[in-house]
């Protein structure tokens, strides 16, 4: 991801000053640099601050592509999905009227999301968090070790560090305060927004290329439990998905988690649902199932 130039935060002396830290040996100095020139925040999100976060973003995540071309492969494409997650949040942020520093900090959250994918694959050579580690814990572990969120007030740091670790678990945990609430919702969204755009060229490359599509069989057959699921509005398991079929099926299912109505909005306007249903075979059962996801999206939008 590569660093926005254009604003007045990355335009002054100090910020310079960190960058070269950041892109030389000594990072962390660079970063300690930089806080100790805001000194005396408020509760506030700061422009500074989230022009400091996006240079750590960016040297951090650069460190991994020193690595073999595989590792570098995938972490270009988490830092390209970065990028694109802002722009999704960026998007609801302002269809949902959030001020300027309420808009901050949803961007300075999609753009710290994700980090710990970085190490993950790393060390594991996969994204699959079943079968190597919870990349949103990994994230908030390394938020710490990094000591980004040291500028944050402890209610943001508390917003951020709840975002990272629940935006990719099946289900938000209960308990949690509205501020965090609601930002947790709002990364989920956008995180989903960008996967599902992501995952229709995928099948496209898939059906006109042949090309394997993460490790699924791609057979015409949809699992029964994962069809049942997505009639009765339940969440899927992914250790109960069997085909890309199944897999397809359960995000359309995502339908259910989506939190705002623009986000919901984005997805039918964008062709979005049509299109992966158009991937799933015509049966009766496909059909039942495209009838229900209209019913439930007609009653969000029109309710």
């Amino acid at each position: 991801m590569a660093v926005t130039e254009g604003s007045e935060a990355f335009d002054s002396d100090i910020v310079q000053e960190v960058r070269s830290f950041f892109y030389g040996c000594n990072r962390a100095l660079g970063y300690r640099l930089f806080w100790r020139h805001l000194p005396e925040m408020s509760e506030a999100m700061d422009g500074e601050i989230l022009a400091g976060v996006k240079v750590w973003f960016d040297s951090f995540s650069s460190h991994f592509m020193d690595s073999d071309e595989e590792v570098k492969r995938h972490v270009q494409m988490k830092r390209e999905h970065t990028r694109r997650t802002c722009d999704e949040i960026l998007y609801l942020a302002e269809r949902l009227n959030l001020n300027e520093e309420r808009t901050r900090l949803a961007e300075a959250i999609a753009l710290l999301h994700d980090v710990g994918r970085f190490p993950q694959f790393a060390g594991y050579r996969t994204f699959n968090d079943a079968r190597s580690v919870d990349h949103g814990s990994l994230g908030v572990e390394v938020l710490g070790t990094e000591q980004i969120l040291t500028m944050f007030g402890p209610c943001e740091r508390n917003v951020i560090e709840t975002a990272v670790r629940f935006h990719g678990h099946k289900s938000i945990p209960d308990g949690l305060e509205d501020e965090a609430l609601f930002f947790l919702k709002l990364i989920r969204d956008a995180d989903k927004l960008d996967i599902l755009n992501l995952s229709i060229s995928y099948y496209r490359d898939a059906r006109t290329r042949g090309v394997a599509v993460l490790g699924f069989p791609d057979v015409p057959q949809i699992s029964r439990d994962v069809l049942e699921a997505v009639l009765e509005r339940r969440l899927i398991e992914y250790d109960h998905l069997q085909s890309l079929n199944d897999f397809r099926l359960c995000q359309i299912g995502w339908v259910y988690d989506i939190n705002f109505t623009p986000s919901l909005e984005k997805l039918v306007e964008g062709g979005i649902l049509d299109e992966l249903f158009g991937f799933l075979p015509g049966t009766s059962e496909v059909e039942e199932v495209r009838r229900v996801i209209r019913r439930y999206v007609a009653s969000r939008l029109n309710g």
